[in-house]
């Protein structure tokens, strides 16, 4: 794992975040097929490449999700996209697992402060919940571009979309603070915590 140095990496994680999801899902929507090969285009072990992989995953777990609520399909085809779904989150719960490990050697060395409060959630969870927050902006903005509904429609996903932005924007934000009370000793989580090196 290529572990970037507190000083060089950006002020706003976010906001390469958010291109490096929004690329892989629109990279997934090339071919939109579930047994696509991902090619992966950021080089190993760095984070790039974790946060391309973890919303590959998202956006093809997405699809699978909307596959298996067909009512008309094969009970047999049924219970094996169950079965890769149910790989598809254990895959998803790695992925997290990678970026937390990241984060947990990144600010290994800071001295925490006396009184610094416990977040409640790792980066890496916050992480993949905007992960999420890509695919479903990209599917409803989607749905803002059809031509054969109803004026009604586009003007509720119209909405729903200004929403799912908005979100991102916060998340993004909230993301970006909690990395800095980190690095600034502000914040604690329990993989930090953990570690007897964290004063």
């Amino acid at each position: 794992m290529r572990i970037l140095n507190l000083k060089t990496m950006k002020r706003n994680f976010c906001n390469n975040a958010n291109l490096i999801f929004d690329r892989a899902t629109e990279d997934y929507h090339i071919k939109n097929d579930v047994t696509s090969v991902m090619n992966n285009p950021f080089q190993p072990e760095t984070i790039d490449n974790y946060l391309y992989e973890k919303n590959w995953i998202d956006v093809v777990q997405w699809h699978l999700e909307d596959i298996i609520r067909d009512p008309e399909i094969d009970p047999v085809k049924a219970l094996e996209i169950k079965r890769w779904i149910d790989r598809s989150n254990q895959e998803r719960t790695d992925l997290v697992e990678k970026i937390d490990t990241y984060f947990y050697h990144l600010y290994n060395g800071v001295k925490t402060l006396p009184n610094a409060s416990i977040n409640t959630e790792s980066p890496a969870w916050a992480i993949d919940r905007l992960s999420i927050l890509a695919v479903k902006i990209y599917h409803m903005r989607e749905q803002t571009l059809r031509i054969d509904t109803d004026p009604d429609h586009l003007d509720s996903c119209r909405g729903k979309l200004d929403v799912l932005l908005e979100q991102r924007v916060d998340l993004s934000s909230a993301i970006d603070n909690l990395l800095d009370e980190i690095k600034q000793g502000k914040k604690i989580y329990e993989g930090l915590q953990a570690d007897e090196n964290v004063q």
